[in-house]
């Protein structure tokens, strides 16, 4: 005869075991209007369902039209980014909502700037290792320098994870830009 153990863990949505389901992360093109609150509403929909955003980078791409790109990376169940992007659908100045790892065809890159201090050898490995991943330099001092890294987020992630040893100071990314590749746009 089996024992039955009872839980002690809260049975709630933020409870639940996600190791057991399909979590992929995907990441979604969002056109709207470039009006106020529309930030805010995108983000109160991924908050008020318990949504995370991986990364959101935002601007408007048509002035004259006074329309907005997001470029949202998140992580889900595929039942869970079916929501989403339905969700954010249904939103009404959302123009359109593109699922860019759905679609296949697409590309992502991201900025960082990677502040870096050291001084002799570790200095020299510094500029090596921005050589090695096409980083440049923008800013330099005796004591420390600032590179710029352009790139897939994973290459970015490498870049960071090697400056740790030598001397990382501070990192700011500008988070996931993507677009589908070929000669069709998004809807406006």
């Amino acid at each position: 005869m089996d024992k039955v153990v009872a839980s002690s863990q809260p049975q709630s949505a933020y409870f639940l075991d996600m190791s057991k389901k399909e979590v992929e992360t995907h990441t979604l093109a969002v056109v709207a209007d470039n009006e106020p609150g529309v930030l805010a509403r995108v983000i109160g929909l991924f908050a008020g369902r318990g949504y995370n955003i991986d990364s959101l980078t935002v601007s408007e791409t048509i002035h004259e039209k006074h329309v907005s790109r997001f470029t949202i990376v998140t992580t889900g169940t595929p039942k869970v980014l079916t929501q989403i992007k339905h969700q954010l659908e249904r939103m009404v100045p959302v123009h359109s909502v593109a699922d860019l790892t759905v679609q296949g065809n697409s590309i992502a890159r991201e900025l960082a700037m990677v502040k870096v201090a050291g001084t002799g050898e570790k200095r020299m490995e510094a500029l090596r290792l921005a050589d090695a991943f096409r980083a440049r330099v923008i800013d330099a001092s005796t004591e420390s320098f600032i590179f710029e890294i352009t790139g897939k987020p994973d290459k970015v992630d490498q870049f960071i994870s090697l400056m740790v040893p030598i001397g990382l100071v501070e990192v700011a990314r500008t988070g996931v830009a993507g677009i589908s590749r070929g000669a069709e746009g998004m809807r406006v």
